[in-house]
C-alpha cells in the first residue's frame, strides 16, 4: 500500500491532478464557513442543534454542515443533483430529451447546459425559499435570540444572490475537478463534506467513553459492526451478475471483425444511493404539512405516526426504498436498448435468441438480482437509527454505520481508487490491489 502511494507521485500527470483535487476541496471547505450577510450565526447554530431532523438535516449533510451556519455554500450541490435528476426523468418521457441521450457528445453538452440552467433557477427558488425560513424562525419557539435582525426585502434579495452564486460555484468546483482532477467531481464535493463530520463524531464518542457514559466493550463491538458494514456495502455496491455475450464474426473487405467473447454487468445495486434519496424527501412531505398544523389533534396522531420513534415510519421507510430500486432501476437501465444494440452489432447471449427474447431474459435476470439489492439497501437506510436508538449514540456518529452517508462515501471512494488505479497500471506500477484492478462504479 505504502509502494502504491509514492507511486502515486512518480507520475507526474496524476500527481497535478491529485493535488489539483485537494486544492479544489480545500477552497470548497473554506467557502463553508463564509456567513450570508444579515444573519446571527450563533442563534442559528443553536436552533439547528434543537432541530437537526428532517429535510433540513438530509440538505445539511450534502451541504457538509455549510446549511446550518447559512453560508454562501448553504444550498450545497443539492441543486445540481435535483436538476440532472429532474433531467434523466424527462430522458424516460419526453421525445426530445431520449433524442439528446442519443447523439453523443453533441447531445451530452446540450444536456449538460440545459442541466446548469436547472440549477441556476433551482438553486434562486430554493434561496428564496430559505431566506423566508431563516425569517420565519425569528418567531420560532426554539429560537433564543432574532435568527435575522433585519428581514425584508434587501435581505430577501442578498440571500438570494449569495446562495445561488454559491451554488454555480460548488458546480464549477466540481466540473473542474472532474476535468482536470482526479474522480467526479459533484461526488467528491459531497464526499468531502460527509467525510469532514466524521472526526468530530469520533471525538464525541472518545468523550462518551471518557466519562463513563459508555463501557469500552460495547464501543469495541460498535466498531466491528462498523467494520462489518462497511465491508458489506462495498459487497453491495460492487456485486454483479455477469451475462455471457458471444458476437459472431462478420467479413468487411478483408477484415475480420466480432467473434469475441464478453459479458454484460448487471449490478445488484444498480441505483445507487437514490432510492433512500428518493424515500426521504416524500416521508419528509407529510412532516412537513403537519408543522402548519400545530393545534390539529389529527395532526398530532399523524406526527406520532411519522415520528423517528415510530415502528410504522421504519417500515414504510423501508418498503418504499425496496419501491424505488425497483423504479430507478428502470429508468437508468433498458433491456430492450441493451438488446437493440447487440443484434445490431451481431451479438446474442447464448442460448437466447436476439431481440425481444434478449431483453425479456435481461429484464428477467434483474428483476431477481435487484430483489436482494433493495432489501439489503433498505436495512443499510434503517440500520443507523436502530444503532442510535439501542446504544444511544449520536446519530452524527450513528448515520456512518448505513444509509445515505455509507454509501455515498464507498462508492466515491472505489469510484476515485478505480481511476488512480487505471493510471499506475497504465504507467506500468503496480495498483492498490495486486490481484487485478478495482472494477469501476457508475459515477452518482
Amino acid at each position: 500500500m505504502m509502494g502504491s502511494l509514492a507511486n502515486i507521485f512518480k507520475i507526474p500527470d496524476l500527481k497535478r491532478r491529485i493535488l489539483f483535487t485537494a486544492a479544489v476541496l480545500i477552497a470548497y471547505r473554506i467557502g463553508g464557513h463564509v456567513p450570508v450577510p444579515g444573519i446571527n450565526a450563533t442563534a442559528l447554530v443553536d436552533y439547528f442543534k434543537q432541530n437537526s431532523a428532517g429535510l433540513m438535516g438530509l440538505y445539511d449533510l450534502f451541504a457538509g454542515g455549510a446549511f446550518h451556519r447559512a453560508t454562501v455554500f448553504a444550498l450545497g450541490i443539492m441543486p445540481y443533483i435535483s436538476a440532472s435528476i429532474i433531467i434523466q426523468l424527462l430522458g424516460a418521457v419526453v421525445p426530445y430529451f431520449q433524442k439528446l441521450q442519443k447523439e453523443g457528445e453533441q447531445g451530452r453538452k446540450k444536456i449538460t447546459q440545459l442541466t446548469r440552467y436547472g440549477t441556476v433557477a433551482i438553486s434562486a427558488l430554493q434561496a428564496f425559499g430559505v431566506s423566508i425560513f431563516l425569517e420565519s424562525l425569528n418567531n420560532s419557539a426554539g429560537a433564543s435570540e432574532l435568527i435575522v435582525p433585519q428581514p425584508g426585502f434587501a435581505f430577501r434579495f442578498i440571500t438570494m444572490l449569495a446562495l445561488t452564486a454559491g451554488t454555480v460555484l460548488i458546480m464549477w468546483f466540481g466540473e473542474l475537478i472532474t476535468e482536470r482532477g482526479i474522480g467526479n467531481g459533484i461526488s467528491l464535493i459531497i464526499f468531502i463534506g460527509i467525510v469532514a463530520r466524521f472526526p468530530n463524531s469520533i471525538f464525541s464518542e472518545l468523550q462518551q467513553v471518557i466519562a463513563g457514559n459508555r463501557t469500552i466493550l460495547v464501543e469495541i463491538v460498535l466498531w466491528v459492526l462498523f467494520v462489518f458494514t462497511v465491508a458489506s456495502t462495498v459487497l453491495l455496491t460492487q456485486g454483479t451478475r455477469k451475462i455471457p455475450v458471444q458476437y459472431a464474426k462478420r467479413v468487411v473487405g478483408r477484415k475480420i471483425y466480432g467473434g469475441q467473447s464478453t459479458h454484460i454487468p448487471l449490478r445488484v445495486n444498480t441505483a445507487g444511493v437514490m432510492p433512500i434519496i428518493f424515500a426521504q424527501s416524500i416521508l419528509f412531505i407529510p412532516q412537513t404539512i403537519i408543522q402548519f398544523f400545530p393545534n390539529s389533534d389529527f395532526m398530532v396522531s399523524l406526527n406520532q405516526l411519522f415520528s423517528y420513534q415510530s415502528s410504522f415510519y421504519w417500515l414504510l421507510y423501508g418498503i418504499m426504498i425496496v419501491f424505488f430500486t425497483y423504479f430507478y432501476t428502470a429508468i437508468a437501465f433498458n433491456p430492450v436498448d441493451v438488446a437493440d444494440n447487440m443484434k445490431k452489432y451481431g451479438g446474442f447471449i447464448p442460448g437466447v435468441r436476439p431481440g425481444k427474447k434478449t431483453s425479456e431474459y435481461i429484464d428477467h435476470i434483474l428483476t431477481r438480482i435487484t430483489l436482494p439489492g433493495s432489501i439489503f439497501l433498505a436495512i443499510i437506510a434503517i440500520l443507523p437509527a436502530f444503532i442510535a436508538k439501542l446504544t444511544n449514540v449520536g446519530y452524527d456518529f450513528a448515520s456512518f454505520f448505513g444509509g445515505t452517508s455509507l454509501l455515498i462515501v464507498v462508492g466515491v471512494a472505489l469510484d476515485t481508487l478505480q481511476q488512480v488505479e487505471s493510471h499506475l497500471l497504465m504507467r506500468h506500477y503496480d495498483g492498490f490491489l495486486k490481484s487485478g484492478k478495482i472494477r469501476g462504479r457508475r459515477r452518482f
